[in-house]
Parts: structure tokens; sequence; C-alpha cells
């Protein structure tokens, strides 16, 4: 079966930005509901409960990313006999990886105060907390979450998208009604559970209507499985490099800064992971299609094709920077007041934290759709420990400094090269040197155009939202300039132009 690529990614890509936009702005008003009826202490303990949770997810090993490659080779050979027989070792593997997170879970239970420093909001029940957010993670283990692969592996992220949609819907209005009305946290972790395994039974209900002739049934050769479990292996020490990286900032803040400090970071980074999920629906997008690629396409057509894909990342990521850089201060004063603000220099950090972070994930996507975890297994988990260590002896010197700065250099000297020469030895058979030279010059535009948009704005002296609304619009107008005028002559930047042409049928 060959896949419509372009037409698959287009429709992903619009139903998921679309999505996100929703996911983006009412977990806004809700953070902003909770900070101003139940407080900020609040804030700060989700972000906990999320990473803890983050670290039992572990469990996972990788079973999803690994079950959706293998899917990859029969889809395109229609048989379904094989993609059947995976969906049954699926569905046993992740009821295993339910029960071990549950286990191990409630062995963790008596240690969840200690990873808070100061005080826990009053007539709270951490422990109770705790346990009702770890059955909704167990619950989408355990729930039919097979049959997302399927979906995944067609690139039907769409459909996801679509009851994502509706049970987000219900989620977000019940807990908001249990903030406004109820002033009751408990009401707000149970709503989660509830439309946790709701989304997984819609999602199941919709896969199966989809794609019908897929059930859980049939064997494996012993062989096809042995390759499996050995993707899995790879995959668990990448999966646990990032689990480090994303939950070790939250968990150090709270156990070394506490809940007020977690809560201001988070405030900012949460507005930065929202950017980055709208980046992640266009990598999760096109993984599948650029796994279709390396199996139709050669070795030189999918270097060209990488090429364009890092210069539209750079691009997006460089504009970005640029907001990030105008915007975040003015922005965090309307939302949550001068008294939550970070300091300007933790937001020049944050930007080079974007940049680099974006240029990875972008790699990833390669790395994921050629199957090269076994060769890449020790990167994110070198470059985790390297964060953490870090983390653990700067926090107490320089806070939130060196929270952040373990992560860029964690990413930047260990991650970045690495991934980097994996692609280009394993994947692409070149030297890399020309393409670095590349990147070198995309990060020398996105510091330009930073610059330029940053001395523009600061140049404009109305306040309040009127004047964010202005900043907004000279900063993207005069980023968006500049990177084009410092990137339009290169060939990859007509490639990028047809390619964008081609998604959103606007070629001639």
């Amino acid at each position: 079966m060959k896949m419509e690529k372009t037409k698959n990614a287009s429709r992903n890509i619009v139903f998921g930005v679309s999505l996100k936009v929703y996911q983006i702005l009412l977990p806004f008003i809700m953070r902003t509901v909770m900070m101003y009826t139940i407080g900020v202490e609040y804030l700060g303990l989700n972000s906990l409960f999320t990473s803890v949770l983050q670290v039992l997810n572990l469990a996972e090993l990788g079973v999803g990313s690994a079950m959706v490659f293998s899917m990859y080779k029969p889809i395109a050979e229609d048989d379904s006999i094989t993609i059947c027989a995976l969906m049954k070792l699926y569905r046993t593997y992740y009821r295993v990886i339910g029960g071990i997170i549950l286990v191990v879970g409630l062995l963790l239970t008596p240690f969840m105060p200690k990873l808070i420093s100061g005080p826990i909001p009053e007539n709270m029940n951490i422990y109770f907390l705790y346990l009702l957010n770890l059955l909704a993670t167990v619950l989408t283990y355990w729930l039919f979450a097979y049959r997302n692969s399927v979906l995944q592996a067609h690139q039907r992220n769409d459909l996801i998208s679509k009851v994502t949609l509706v049970t987000d819907t219900v989620k977000y209005l019940l807990q908001i009604a249990a903030l406004v009305v109820l002033h009751d946290y408990y009401c707000y972790v149970i709503v989660l559970l509830l439309t946790q395994a709701l989304n997984n039974v819609l999602t199941a209900i919709i896969a199966k209507r989809v794609f019908p002739q897929y059930n859980p049934e049939g064997k494996l050769a012993q062989n096809e499985i042995k390759q499996i479990n050995g993707k899995i292996r790879d995959l668990f020490t990448s999966k646990l490099g990032y689990t480090i990286v994303s939950s070790a900032d939250t968990i150090v803040i709270s156990a070394f800064l506490g809940l007020t400090v977690l809560a201001q970071y988070q405030n900012y980074y949460y507005i930065m992971s929202s950017i980055i999920g709208f980046m992640s629906i266009i990598y999760a997008s096109i993984t599948a299609g650029v796994g279709n690629s390396m199996i139709t396409k050669s070795v030189d057509q999918n270097y060209r094709e990488y090429c364009v894909f890092s210069l539209l990342v750079s691009v997006v990521s460089g504009i970005c920077c640029a907001c990030f850089l105008c915007l975040y201060q003015p922005f965090m004063t309307l939302w949550m007041g001068e008294n939550l603000l970070l300091p300007f220099s933790l937001v020049v950090l944050l930007c080079v934290y974007f940049w680099i972070y974006e240029y990875i994930m972008m790699a990833s996507v390669y790395k994921d759709a050629g199957g090269i975890w076994h060769q890449d297994r020790f990167r994110p988990l070198i470059s985790g420990v390297v964060n953490l260590a870090l983390n653990l002896a700067t926090v107490r010197f320089i806070g939130l400094y060196g929270i952040v700065l373990s992560t860029i250099v964690s990413m930047a000297i260990v991650s970045a090269p690495w991934i980097t020469s994996n692609i280009f030895k394993l994947i692409f058979k070149k030297n890399p040197v020309s393409y670095v030279v590349k990147i070198v010059y995309y990060v020398f535009s996105t510091v330009l155009a930073s610059t330029a948009a940053y001395v523009l704005t600061s140049l404009i002296s109305i306040n309040g939202g009127i004047g964010l609304i202005i900043k907004a619009i000279v900063c993207a107008a005069s980023s968006v300039f500049v990177m084009v005028i410092l990137l339009c002559r290169m060939k990859e930047f007509s490639d990028a132009l047809y390619l964008i042409a081609r998604m959103f049928h606007l070629e001639k």
C-alpha cells in the first residue's frame, strides 16, 4: 500500500493544530482559574504529579513506538495477518505495563511528601490525590490502547485529534466547574481519571470502525517477536533519557525550591511547551510518511527532504524564539502579575533551550522513521544523566538558572551532536560537515532575527493588552522578514515553498 503521504500529513497537521489551539486555550483558562481560586501552590502540585507519573510511564519501555514502526512494512505490503498479530502482542504488553506501573506507583506512595519543599496546601491529602492520578495513568494502558497504534501507523492522527477534542471539552468544562463552583481539587482530579477512560474507549471504537479488518489475533514468529523486543530494549534507554530531561527539572525544583517557584517556572514553561506541542504535531504527522519514504525512495532523495525539513523547522523555531524574547515578560505581567515574573536573563536561556530542543526533535523524526534506536539508545540516557547531575550540582547555588543551564548544556554538548552523527552515519551515509555549516547559519539567522525584533519592540512604549498585540505584530513581521532575507537564496528555501504549496494544495 503506497500511502498518500502529503495528503495524510497535511490533514493530520490541520486537525492537529486545531486541536492544539483548543488544548492551549482551555488549559490556559483553567490555570488562570486555579491560580485565582485555590492558589499558586496547586499549579506547582499539578506539575509535580505530572512529572512523577512521567517517570512511572518508563514502564511503557517504548512499546508504542516499536509497534507503530513494526507496522510500516506490513501496511505497505497489505499484510493484514501480521498487523493483527502485532495488535495482539501490543495488547498483551500493555496489560503487563499497566500492572507494573500500578505496583511501582503504589510502592512510591509513602515518599510523595518528601518531593515537596516548603508548605503543602492545607486540608489536602497528598496520598489520595497521587493515587487518583496514578489510576488515571494505569487506565491509559488497560483500556484498548493497542488500537491507537493502527491509526498512527496509517497516518490517521486526525481521527485521534477529533476524539481528543470531544473528551477534552468534557474534561476542561467539568474541571473548571469543579474549581469555580465547588473550589474542590479532588473533583478536579477525578474528572481527569474519568475522561481519560472515555478517550481510550472512543478512540478504540473509531479505530475499529475505520479498520474493521484488524483485530488482535494470530501469533508472530518467534524471530519477529525477538526483533520487536530488541527495538523495545533500545527504545527504553532512549525513553529513560527523555524522561530524566523532562521530569527531573520539575521534581528537583519542587524538592529544593518549593511549589511556588515551581509554579512560576511552569507558567513560563507552559507557554513554551504549548509551542513545542504545535511543532510535535508536524513531527507526528510526517513520521509515518518519512518511514514509508525510507522504504520507497533513495538515500539521496531522503537526504534532500531532510535538508528541506531542517530549513523549515529552523525558520519556525527562529521566529518562535524572537516572539519569546519580545513577548514573554509583557504577557506574563498581564496573565499572572509582576510578582510571578522570572528575570529576563532566564527568558533568554529559555529561547536557547527551545531552539536546541526543536533541532533534536526534528532529527528524532528521521531517527524514529529509520528505526536506528539500537545505535542511538545510549544518547538520550547519557544526556539525561548529565542533565540530572548538573541539576543537583547547581540548583543550590544558582537556583532556576542551574536547572535551565543544565538542560541546555546536556542537549548542546551531548544530545545534538550525537544524534546528528548517528543520522548521517547510519541513514544518509554522508559526512555531516556541510549540513552542520547550514545549521550554524540557521542559528546565526535566528540570533539576528530575534535581536532585530527585540530592538524594534523595545521602542514600543504602549503597555497592556493593546501594547502586547502591537508588539506581537511587529515582532512576527520583523523576524519573518529577516529570516526570509537571510535564507531566500538557499536551494532548500524554494523546495520548502513548493512542499508547503503541495501540502495546502496551492501548487499550480
